[in-house]
């Protein structure tokens, strides 16, 4: 599976898009270990890794929502909290498996590739623009 951040998923502002492409590495990271047949422990300690900094990036763009008065907050943090959640619901999965099983990864592209670039393209680009608006309101 191809895991990487292109031009379809900037959204010009420059700190969500350098959050993006760190976490997208960390996604890319453990998909590869999970399709090269890396071991349960490896794949939770990868899990773990991306886990760690979806919260850093979670809260950084929370806070940035928060500073610029962004109306969507409310909304866009119940979506941060489902993604946290998707990633519970994998270490579940793992906990109870072998290890990273073909079904696992499946899960992985579904609830976390596909979902965050659907969130990206839509959510963040939503903060991203309003960001813009606010701070250049003589470009309108």
């Amino acid at each position: 599976m191809t895991v990487e951040f292109d031009d379809n998923l900037i959204t010009k502002n420059e700190l969500i898009d350098s959050q993006h492409k760190e976490l997208i590495d960390r996604i890319k990271k453990f998909v590869d270990s999970c399709e090269e047949g890396a071991g349960k422990v490896k794949a939770i300690q990868m899990l773990d890794y991306l886990a760690e900094y979806t919260d850093f990036h979670f809260s950084a763009e929370e806070k940035l929502q928060e500073d610029v008065g962004y109306p969507g907050l409310k909304e866009h943090k119940a979506k941060h909290e489902e993604f946290k959640k998707n990633l519970k619901e994998l270490e579940a999965f793992l906990d109870e498996s072998e290890g990273p099983t073909d079904a696992f990864v499946d899960q992985v592209k579904k609830n976390v590739v596909d979902w965050l670039f659907q969130h990206i393209k839509a959510f963040d680009r939503s903060v991203a623009e309003y960001i813009f608006i606010t701070e250049n309101p003589d470009r309108l």
